[in-house]
């Protein structure tokens, strides 16, 4: 499989706490032509011990794993290893919880009753360097209507000049505050809006565009 195909075979790990959700992949995964799996684990502690030996193209990442939260491990691989893709495979579909692993550094969410075909088109995707969501997790995500954000005037100016490339002590004169406080109020709009550093609050303003 893949022997008459020219380009390179996408090296995927998958990590998973149930065994026949191990074997199914790594079947479909194999036959796929595309990529072949080189790693599996079934908790966060094998993740973690398989990734400091080799990383893979795309790491399939159980959200419910037996001793770490999916959600909590997401962040940690991509600060650790930033050049990993990860597809999210699990049978949530809760809308905050998809929308807060994707901003934890995820590059795809797919539920584990995905069809095969759907499950490699993830994979080629997220190799790729693109964002991939499963057909019902796509459709979930554009009919859930947002919250609207409810941004205090000088929440929106403080927005305005880290959007603007200010440091907190320049935002401080500006703002006529101390610098602990606009630390402090910084915090606090990261929270509101959940994010978790400025790149994520870049990305955010762009495409939302709230200011």
């Amino acid at each position: 499989m893949g022997a008459n195909n020219n380009t390179q075979l996408i090296r995927v790990a998958v990590v998973d706490d149930h065994k026949v959700v191990v074997d199914g992949l790594e079947k479909i995964i194999n036959e796929s032509s595309i990529a072949v799996l080189t790693d599996k684990s079934y908790d966060a502690a094998g993740c973690r011990r398989m990734l400091e030996t080799a990383q893979p193209d795309v790491l399939m990442l159980d959200l419910g794993l037996p001793d770490a939260s999916g959600m909590n491990l997401c962040p940690e691989i991509k600060e650790k290893y930033p050049e990993i893709n990860i597809l999210i495979l699990t049978n949530y579909t809760e809308y905050t919880m998809i929308s807060q692993v994707l901003n934890n550094g995820a590059s795809g969410y797919i539920l584990k009753n995905a069809m095969p075909e759907e499950i490699v088109e993830g994979i080629r995707t997220v190799a790729s360097g693109k964002q991939f969501l499963c057909e019902e997790v796509d459709m979930l995500l554009k009919s859930e209507k947002a919250e609207p954000l409810e941004l205090t005037r000088r929440e929106l100016e403080l927005l305005r000049l880290i959007y603007a490339g200010y440091p907190n002590s320049e935002i401080a004169d500006k703002m006529i505050l101390g610098y602990e406080t606009i630390k402090s109020y910084r915090k606090n709009l990261f929270q509101k809006l959940n994010v978790r550093n400025t790149a994520q609050l870049m990305k955010m303003i762009a495409e939302k565009k709230i200011i």
